[in-house]
């Protein structure tokens, strides 16, 4: 068995297309050495089944020549910390948004990861300097993997956190409004149900784990561009009850905890 955790080739390609469109962002990326891709449709080859997390993934390597009947979807787990007696150590968060977003109060717009063109990080800073008078902030937290990110102006709509503890990154979850992943392309994207395990509502690509269903708890954009993205935001902004509302539905599945992730994996065991 197989476990595959990214979109594999069409993954590199669609990166390889966003670095030649943001070389300034780009910086020293590089594609894999070939011999690597050359190991890995060998593993392909030998396995007898192979396991991707997201119907995303398993469409990318059936484009690849990966056998379809050799792919299984087995989405990842996410469980928020317990004390001994299996209580939570915190409850999920009942948010409550303002009557509007000011200035003085803007819409919180949070990205938490690697920050760098595969998460979609180039059409995301667009969309805040289309937004760059509008009542939003967003913040960037995590690693940042691009170049020339000290060059971007800040208008101070922007803010850069850098890489944080996951203590401080459970802060940002409970101080944002709405947690954000554009992202080009991702195996799944576990963000996406930390930030659902405390109450957040996602705006979410398709190209990445179905977590979010639509209208919800969350928005799936119909495309990762900066005018999709802007659109979506500007959106958030004049309607803080949808909002709330979207957060109020807001949790970790139960498709998604460690029980159905074994459940699965034994379901599938069962078969080879």
């Amino acid at each position: 068995m197989l476990v595959q955790i990214d979109p594999g080739p069409e993954e590199e390609r669609i990166v390889a297309e966003e670095a030649a469109r943001e070389p300034e962002l780009a910086g020293e990326w590089y594609p894999a050495p070939l011999e690597y891709w050359a190991f890995w449709r060998e593993e392909c080859k030998l396995a007898d089944r192979i396991v991707v997390n997201s119907e995303w993934s398993r469409e990318a390597l059936v484009r690849c020549g990966v056998p379809g009947e050799k792919l299984s979807i087995i989405p990842l787990a996410y469980e928020a910390p317990r004390v001994g007696s299996g209580r939570l150590i915190e409850p999920p968060l009942q948010r409550k948004y303002p009557v509007r977003f000011t200035k003085e109060r803007p819409l919180r717009v949070l990205f938490l990861g690697l920050i760098n063109l595969r998460k979609g990080v180039a059409r995301l800073l667009e969309a805040a300097r289309i937004l760059r008078d509008q009542p939003v902030e967003f913040w960037m937290v995590g690693p940042v993997e691009i170049a020339n990110a000290s060059a971007i102006t800040d208008t101070g709509r922007v803010k850069w956190f850098g890489a944080v503890t996951r203590q401080r990154a459970a802060e940002f979850y409970k101080k944002a409004d709405v947690f954000i992943l554009p992202t080009l392309s991702d195996g799944f994207a576990i963000t996406q149900l930390e930030a659902q395990a405390h109450g957040l509502p996602v705006i979410a690509s398709k190209t990445c784990g179905k977590v979010v269903e639509n209208g919800v708890n969350g928005i799936i954009v119909d495309e990762p561009s900066a005018a999709c993205i802007a659109h979506t935001v500007r959106d958030c902004i004049e309607s803080p009850a949808r909002l709330e509302k979207l957060a109020s539905a807001s949790g970790v599945r139960d498709k998604f905890t460690i029980e159905a992730l074994a459940n699965q994996l034994q379901r599938l065991g069962a078969t080879l």
